[in-house]
């Protein structure tokens, strides 16, 4: 008999073995160990214990589906953070109770929308998704780029500074033309060590910014849209990939004409990889 609980009264060993077997025979292979999922999915992922499940038989933990309960662009939302049943229970209805405590638990919080995102080409899961009610909204686009030895320069002549997250949330608020994604808003970035963050000045005033990760992951680059087409998001790039001595650089940001006319003018190139962002609203 299959039975359902609430993850605050799983350990931590459960949720990852629940885990484990969910992504068993995942598109992408998820390979972490026990630490580094707990540190990650209950930490920058921001799900929380008591807002996800998990599935037993018998005591063996085969499925888990986690959820993370925060104001996301100005609406009350419960993401889903991952949702995997063991292969063996799959079509059992698992995955259907699994999503159904999940989305009491948003009704539960007074949630007003409902959001995950999920890989394209993921037919099973889309499929799923849509059939509960969930709607693809945005694509989530990823590029990387190989930093040319003679570009791994900044210009001394431009004024860029390592800032703090405090010192550019208030420029963010002048990018009302930006969706930004779970992963790159302030409450992601404040919990997820080893990024830096740097500003390009102009007459004393912060006009661009930029998030790196000592990986190589740009979170966000921003430029007030009065001062787009002038090189600075390019200086801040190099600027970055210099001070933390990057050979290679990632992005990945939803639909954008001007970001993915950027990027590729820049000379990033396309992953085949893909998501996209589904909400169900409530």
């Amino acid at each position: 008999m299959i039975i359902y609980d609430c993850c605050k009264n799983a350990t931590a060993e459960d949720i990852f073995q629940a885990f484990q077997r969910g992504f068993s025979d995942y598109i992408i292979k998820m390979e972490l160990t026990q630490e580094v999922f707990i540190e990650r999915f209950f930490g920058p992922e921001g799900n929380q214990l008591v807002n996800s499940f998990i599935a037993f038989d018998d005591g063996r933990p085969i499925g888990v589906i986690l959820g993370g309960i925060k104001d996301y662009e100005g609406i009350k939302t419960l993401r889903c953070g991952t949702l995997g049943v063991d292969p063996d229970y799959r079509g059992k209805g698992v995955s259907k109770r699994l999503y159904e405590l999940h989305r009491q638990a948003a009704l539960d919080n007074g949630c007003k929308q409902m959001f995950l995102e999920v890989i394209a080409g993921n037919d099973r899961a889309i499929s799923f998704y849509k059939k509960l009610g969930y709607e693809k909204v945005y694509d989530l686009s990823y590029y990387s780029y190989e930093v040319k030895a003679q570009e791994n320069k900044a210009e001394a002549s431009i004024d860029v500074r390592e800032i703090s997250l405090e010192t550019i949330k208030p420029l963010s608020k002048q990018m009302v033309d930006i969706h930004i994604n779970w992963q790159n808003d302030f409450d992601y970035l404040e919990k997820k060590p080893g990024i830096k963050y740097f500003g390009y000045y102009r007459a004393g005033a912060l006009v661009a910014a930029i998030s790196l990760h000592s990986a190589g992951s740009i979170h966000f680059i921003w430029t007030m849209p009065s001062e787009r087409h002038q090189g600075l998001a390019r200086a801040l790039i190099h600027k970055g990939a210099e001070v933390l001595k990057l050979k290679t650089l990632h992005i990945s940001f939803p639909n954008s004409a001007n970001l993915a006319g950027f990027v590729k003018h820049l000379g990033f190139i396309k992953k085949e990889i893909a998501q996209y962002e589904m909400y169900l609203t409530l």
